[in-house]
């Protein structure tokens, strides 16, 4: 391992085969890492092949704290064996939650039944600049296959569910919040607007700053959420507060107008079959290739 003076971290992957070298910030912990790296080893001692590991949550969204949690998801894929059994394995492998390591990942099967859902996670972690490991070449391999799979429209429900059950934990737009969770709020409701813009025939970018450059956000409501990913990323408490009034604003407006607006999804069986068909096909192939 080895650390340069600027920029980010070098690491050589030792995740096997065809593995790539890997870039992390260089703010990042050595020994968060190494720990997160010891789970990844565990991980594979269970005999499944790690597809890749990223970086999820507030670091790779783009707006850490500076104690920001290291949010390791990884998706694995079992050998064909595996599978020619009367009772399947689980599809999640999970570890308990150990300071400010928290680790975990997706069988291939269980994160391509759940994009042909509309689940965006899984576009979200394999688009993550972050990562820990990865198969040469398997990410872009499943970016294809994503861009052919999901459906915006359902994925347009799926952050308008985030955003209803965050409107629902803060209660009211004029109360106080923590306002380190405000963000959970404010991201899927500037996705949406970037998705509206673009009549919900795209995904949006994973990184909020970028969502904000690409959308129309009213200018002193894009300003103070600005200076709150400012804030957030100098301090490791931010306390509790109001939401400041600009915030307050857009998102009782945009959560209103999405709420009221979205479209209904619209059941395509034609489309869901090819979509299902080409996530089977690329399935099969990746655990052939195990």
């Amino acid at each position: 391992m080895r650390l340069r003076r600027h920029g980010c971290r070098d690491q050589e992957n030792d995740g096997g085969e065809n593995s790539l070298k890997l870039t992390l910030p260089a703010d990042f912990s050595l020994d968060s890492v190494a720990a997160i790296r010891a789970r990844l080893d565990l991980v594979r001692a269970q005999g499944v092949r790690i597809l890749f590991a990223i970086e999820s949550g507030s670091r790779a969204w783009g707006f850490p704290s500076p104690d920001s949690d290291y949010d390791c998801r990884f998706v694995y894929i079992r050998p064909i064996s595996d599978h020619l059994v009367l009772q399947q394995p689980r599809d999640v492998i999970e570890f308990p939650i150990e300071g400010e390591i928290d680790a975990g990942g997706w069988d291939l099967r269980k994160a391509l039944l759940l994009a042909l859902g509309g689940n965006a996670v899984i576009v979200e972690w394999t688009k993550s600049p972050i990562v820990y490991e990865e198969v040469e070449g398997f990410r872009a391999r499943l970016l294809d296959l994503l861009a052919e799979i999901v459906d915006p429209g359902k994925v347009s429900h799926h952050y308008l569910g985030l955003a209803r059950s965050h409107v629902a934990k803060i209660g009211s737009f004029s109360g106080e919040v923590k306002l380190k969770k405000l963000f959970y709020l404010i991201r899927p409701l500037v996705a949406l607007d970037w998705m509206e813009r673009r009549r919900f025939a795209s995904l949006p970018p994973m990184n909020l700053g970028q969502c904000l450059d690409e959308t129309d956000v009213p200018a002193p409501a894009g300003e103070e959420i600005r200076r709150l990913i400012e804030l957030k990323s100098q301090t490791r408490e931010m306390g509790s507060g109001p939401i400041p009034i600009a915030i307050a604003r857009y998102l009782e407006a945009r959560y209103g107008h999405h709420h009221m607006n979205l479209a209904a999804m619209v059941r395509d069986e034609a489309r869901q079959a090819r979509a299902q068909a080409l996530a089977i096909d690329f399935y099969r192939r990746e655990a052939e290739l195990q």
